[in-house]
């Protein structure tokens, strides 16, 4: 299996329903009741994870302010101005929990019908837990809708997103071919920007994404935010280090930049649920398949390579732009290879570019600076002629 070288809505009704569900764990032997018990009480805990922002980011003010108190008297008036900018920072946390409420306003619809919904509630024995990385993912959440939907994240998508957006452009012209037709799959879809900027230019663009938290997230900006800039929110609240100022830590942000209830895209544009390996096996179907910081979210990488190349219809592409992060090298509960680039391109022969400077939900006034010398790929499956 390899590649060859080229030269150079309601949007959330393509959502897995549970038929699909049903048909998706038929085909992987699993038992749907036990299956769907668990994704349901999932789903309550990170439902409860957002509606505990609040309560749990105050108690990190409630910790420093404690500790503030301790400190000698001299001390204390010398931080005069930080215990002020810690109430500023209790409202911003106000500001953002507003802004979560609106986000989880409706997600419990977003699986379910209503009828079904409100069984499912009444079955629910246990109390939700709330654990610590939940927390830690609202407030990445957070980060992700100053990167995709906020006009100071622009940046970051020119970096990301314009070099994708620039090659399916080019190879499947708009003044050469019927884009409507053109299937773009776009696994690890987050928030859902790079879908509808495929979407608004013609094509048919369909978001395949796991996280529920991307998902809930999505489902609000994607369906609710009606206008420009309607909510406003304070991304880097929770950046307590590496401050130059303390309205730094504090500065306000609007999203979304662009409404897509008010511009939809001109072509289809889908999101599905479900883990990448497990929904997408139909062979030859994608014209094109785009993933950006996505590859090495896999325990093994081989594994997405190998089903892209299978959906992938013979003379279609696969775009990738993204690092070698590997998300589960350190996890102790989890399996991992981690191949270098190296070895990759002799499996994935490519169009390819490396040092490609990306960053990723970087507050822009940090004394910390990071980014990643990404790789760029452009892959092609061989026709059956050739």
């Amino acid at each position: 299996m390899q590649f060859v070288i080229i030269n150079n809505y309601d949007y959330y009704s393509a959502v897995v329903s549970k038929m699909e569900l049903d048909m998706v764990n038929a085909k992987n032997g699993m038992d749907y009741c036990d299956t769907e018990e668990e994704e349901r009480t999932n789903f309550y805990n990170i439902i409860a994870a957002f509606k505990c922002y609040r309560t749990n980011s105050y108690g990190q003010i409630n910790h420093k302010e404690a500790y503030l108190n301790s400190l000698p008297a001299n001390h204390q008036e010398m931080l005069f101005k930080y215990r002020d900018h810690l109430q500023k920072i209790r409202y911003c946390i106000d500001q953002n929990h507003k802004v979560i409420k609106n986000i989880i306003q409706d997600a419990d619809c977003l699986f379910h019908n209503e009828t079904d919904n409100v069984r499912q509630t009444q079955q629910i024995t246990v109390p939700p837990k709330v654990r610590f990385q939940d927390v830690h993912k609202v407030q990445i959440t957070l980060k992700q809708i100053f990167r995709d939907w906020s006009a100071e994240g622009h940046m970051e998508r020119e970096q990301c997103y314009k070099p994708i957006i620039d090659e399916i452009t080019d190879f499947f012209n708009p003044h050469k071919c019927k884009i409507e037709d053109v299937k773009v799959l776009i696994p690890g879809a987050g928030l859902g920007r790079l879908i509808y900027e495929i979407a608004y230019r013609g094509y048919y663009c369909e978001g395949n994404e796991f996280s529920l938290f991307m998902l809930i997230a999505s489902n609000f900006v994607l369906n609710r935010c009606v206008i420009e800039n309607q909510c406003t929110f304070y991304p880097w609240v929770h950046q307590y280090v590496n401050n130059l100022s303390g309205s730094n830590q504090i500065e306000a942000i609007t999203f979304p930049d662009v409404s897509p209830t008010k511009f939809p895209p001109k072509g289809t544009m889908n999101m599905v649920a479900g883990d990448f390996l497990q929904v997408y096996r139909d062979a030859d179907y994608w014209d094109c398949v785009a993933t950006c910081f996505f590859i090495d979210c896999a325990n093994n990488i081989i594994e997405f390579v190998e089903v892209i190349y299978n959906i992938l219809k013979p003379g279609g592409i696969w775009v990738n732009l993204g690092p070698l992060l590997y998300h589960f090298s350190d996890v102790a509960s989890e399996n991992s290879i981690e191949p270098s680039y190296e070895d990759l391109i002799v499996i994935i022969r490519s169009k390819n570019k490396t040092d490609v400077v990306t960053k990723y939900a970087q507050n822009p006034t940090s004394m910390h600076q990071s980014e990643y010398k990404s790789i760029y790929l452009v892959c092609q499956k061989p026709n059956l002629f050739d």
